[in-house]
């Protein structure tokens, strides 16, 4: 391990003569989080020239894109919202959410070196990695929906309390099936690769480009199995009072989701702790 990884993670054990008041396990828990979270913020952010500019034009990049596509058929909102905010709305959380299990799946592996200290455990690398990437994605919708409001759009949601609850909504379903593919990507390549490769369409399952609503009653339902989906078309009423969000989308089944996805997760973390730290 490199002398700048060793920087990052405190040993507790005491120096020769010293005597320290010994800490709690949340204590010493909360200080890996701290660590782990700043070491994974500079290697996200500095991995290549320039990284955190490609991570601010890849949202920017889809929703000019689908601005276009929309401009050209001359639409200038989509079932009563704002075209433009409400892209920005759907791309830049879903892309935050394929961000946080994505990244989330590959960080056992990426921070085996790490668990030679007793303190750092599996678990940790991937919460950690689940929170930098939800707190890039919030401060990247912030500036987004900064720009807009710089050019005359109408950016204030009509419920923040609901908009804050689906953005939660919508990162904890994301932890849970990071947890979920974190263990199943290190303990089966292939598995997490076949998993990766079932959520691609994803994309368009959830809403990000086009309005659920516009799907005919009768298939609709199968869209919302989708838990991202409720999430994204949740956001969006939030935003606009005179949005036609389609009916189906709920808090209940968000949550549920989330709530199931991280327990599972956190019971095969408990399970392959060992197994994850010798592989």
């Amino acid at each position: 391990m490199s002398p700048k990884e060793r920087g990052f993670i405190l040993d507790s054990a005491p120096s020769s003569g010293e005597i320290t008041a010994p800490r709690s396990s949340l204590s010493v828990t909360f200080a890996v989080w701290n660590a782990l979270f700043l070491r994974e913020a500079v290697a996200r952010l500095s991995a290549t020239r320039g990284a955190w500019v490609l991570i601010v034009l890849e949202p920017v990049l889809h929703a000019g894109l689908m601005l276009l596509l929309y401009t050209v058929v001359r639409a200038r909102s989509v079932a009563g919202a704002d075209v433009a905010v409400w892209l920005v709305l759907g791309l830049t959380s879903y892309l935050t959410v394929q961000n946080v299990f994505q990244r989330a799946m590959g960080a056992v592996d990426a921070n085996k070196s790490l668990f030679a200290y007793r303190q750092v455990r599996p678990i940790d690398t991937v919460i950690v990695r689940a929170c930098l990437e939800a707190v890039l994605g919030l401060l990247i919708l912030v500036v987004l929906l900064g720009i807009l409001a710089f050019l005359g759009h109408f950016v204030i949601p009509e419920s923040p309390m609901e908009a804050m609850l689906s953005f939660i909504g919508l990162m904890l379903g994301a932890l849970g099936v990071g947890l979920i593919l974190s263990v199943l990507g290190d303990l089966v390549p292939e598995a997490g690769n076949l998993m990766m490769f079932l959520f691609r369409p994803l994309y368009f399952l959830s809403g990000a480009i086009f309005p659920l609503s516009a799907i005919p009653v009768q298939y609709r339902e199968w869209a919302f199995y989708n838990p991202f989906a409720h999430g994204l078309e949740l956001l969006r009423s939030s935003f606009f009072p005179v949005y036609h969000a389609a009916p189906e989308a709920n808090f209940k089944y968000l949550y549920w989701f989330a709530v199931v996805s991280i327990f599972f997760g956190l019971a095969l973390q408990v399970r392959f702790a060992r197994s994850l730290r010798a592989k």
